[in-house]
């Protein structure tokens, strides 16, 4: 072999082994873009019915939004679906047996208290019964079978709870403290709710965690490690999941309810916030929202918590910084 054709071997290895560098990186990678979601907006709602992601709501910059567009993952491929009777932004979102229930908001003039249902397997809405406390920028739950709504703006502690059953609303313990932009999940019938914002002009994000058991009808307060507000909150494995949002150290955080430590996921991804997200088949769908200025985005991103790097567990240095970082200081 002359040493022209040894080069040329040379080379065409050297380009092999770049690209099955860079296949191997980009299938390493946590986060994939997707399909961008027709209307740009933030301030939306989001649900899953049988693997399928309905953006509900929001605002386009200018004014609230009655669409509702679907995305289903397994096709990559977002659909027009029948428009909310009621336009808003800054609602709230629960599914019931197949069944999405959207809840207060900001009418663009006023707070609402407007319920509105939605069939996905008929493309229809029904009216409901009103919500008793008019408000936006809260977060709902349903445990059970029975909707929770906790806080939202003015800066309210109210909770109340809605059964679809009978279509009617029920007062429960106030929140310890009044917060709007919060977010929450549910882990074994307890309701997490996790930071949010305080003061009604700056929104400034808070560090206050608290938890609520509807069985009993108590709260418990505590604080995180850090301050966040205007996140998406999503539970996957038992763990629960912060996306994005402002004043989070890292771009998604993991919280262990069984241990209540809290750890960064990962931090490669542009920074967003008042968007949503969800949860198909072990990944997580972040949508919408806005992640500079005041133009709405409507690009759609997964995250895949199996192919995240590692992270050091924050409790294996200090016991110092493991009770920093998240172990529950409750009080009753």
């Amino acid at each position: 072999m002359n040493v022209r054709k040894i080069f040329i071997l040379i080379a065409l290895m050297l380009v092999t082994a770049l690209s099955l560098a860079s296949v191997c990186l980009a299938q390493s990678s946590p986060w994939v873009q997707k399909a961008n979601m027709p209307t740009a907006r933030w301030d939306l709602a989001s649900c899953v019915v049988n693997g399928v992601i309905y953006a509900l709501g929001g605002s386009n910059g200018g004014s609230a939004l009655s669409s509702v567009e679907a995305y289903d993952p397994s096709i990559n491929t977002w659909t027009k679906k029948s428009d909310l009777p009621t336009a808003r932004l800054g609602l709230s979102a629960c599914e019931v047996n197949g069944i999405i229930y959207v809840i207060g908001g900001w009418s663009g003039s006023q707070s609402l208290s407007t319920v509105e249902a939605y069939d996905p397997a008929t493309n229809t809405w029904t009216k409901k019964a009103d919500m008793p406390t008019a408000r936006q920028y809260l977060t709902a739950n349903a445990v059970n079978g029975t909707i929770y709504t906790i806080g939202g703006w003015p800066v309210l502690t109210a909770v109340e709870a809605y059964d679809p059953a009978t279509d009617k609303w029920t007062k429960k313990a106030d929140k310890p403290t009044g917060r709007y932009g919060l977010s929450s999940s549910v882990v074994n019938g307890l309701i997490y709710v996790i930071g949010g914002a305080i003061d009604g002009n700056s929104g400034a994000p808070t560090n206050i965690f608290e938890v609520y058991d509807p069985s009993i009808d108590r709260w418990t307060k505590s604080i995180l490690p850090f301050s966040i507000a205007w996140s998406a909150t999503y539970v996957l494995g038992n763990l629960i999941y912060t996306i994005e949002g402002l004043g989070a150290p890292s771009r998604i955080m993991s919280y262990d309810p069984v241990t209540g430590i809290w750890k960064p996921a990962t931090d490669t991804y542009p920074t967003r916030w008042e968007h949503t997200a969800g949860v198909v088949n072990g990944k997580i769908y972040v949508i919408g929202g806005y992640i500079s200025g005041s133009t709405p985005t409507g690009s759609v991103f997964e995250y895949d918590p199996l192919r995240a790097p590692k992270r050091p567990s924050l409790d294996t240095d200090s016991k110092k910084l493991a009770t920093l970082w998240g172990k529950i200081r409750a009080t009753n």
